[in-house]
């Protein structure tokens, strides 16, 4: 006599992978195979009368009469983790536009800390062309050997422009003390409207020793 065991608890899933249904297969299904997709597909035997238990026989026929009977597909993709790559994909998305890109560079403005070059990059602002760097270059050398901290024990002249008293360049900033830029700015304005130019205040710093 066959063994007409009941194998219950086939999952039918759909293309989109959503499950449809359950499928009760007894041990006369006829065909089970794997399709191109790695879906494994088992066809329901003919008979619905493979099973023993009456209300397993009923539920066969009541399907096979709605035509609810027939190949029923489980997905082996179903349970298997979401691909590398994919995830890869979606993170990258995720991500800010700016750093999806790796690539690319990354470019950052860095404000001068040379005073030299700060002053080269000021002087178009006092309507100078950059040949007036040298005469400014003279007088701040003589002066203060550029540096911002510089101070005239006679006199008390301060910062790279020697301004007298040193407070004077407050006017351009808190940091005067310190900021090489605020006092270039106090600098530049006096030279421009003393001397007209630096070239102008060199000429005279040569033949006085100050300015």
């Amino acid at each position: 006599m066959r063994d007409r065991r009941i194998v219950a608890g086939i999952a039918v899933v759909g293309a989109t992978g959503a499950v449809t249904g359950v499928g009760v297969l007894s041990a006369d299904t006829k065909a089970v195979a794997e399709g191109p997709t790695g879906a494994v597909v088992a066809k329901a035997a003919a008979s619905t009368a493979a099973s023993p238990d009456p209300a397993v026989r009923a539920a066969l026929r009541e399907r096979s009469a709605s035509g609810d009977v027939g190949a029923h597909t489980v997905s082996r993709g179903s349970s298997r983790p979401t691909p590398v790559s994919v995830q890869r994909v979606a993170k990258s998305r995720a991500l800010p536009v700016a750093k999806q890109n790796l690539t690319g560079g990354v470019t950052e403005t860095v404000a001068p800390a040379d005073p030299k070059d700060i002053a080269r990059g000021m002087l178009a602002q006092y309507g100078w062309s950059s040949a007036e760097f040298t005469c400014l270059d003279e007088i701040y050398t003589h002066e203060s050997g550029w540096d911002p901290t510089a101070m005239n024990p006679s006199s008390g002249a301060f910062g790279i422009p020697q301004a007298l008293p040193g407070d004077k360049m407050a006017a351009y900033g808190a940091d005067w003390q310190t900021n090489p830029s605020t006092q270039l700015a106090w600098g530049l304005a006096y030279i421009r409207d003393r001397y007209g130019s630096p070239c102008g205040a060199w000429g005279f710093w040569e033949s006085n020793s100050w300015y």
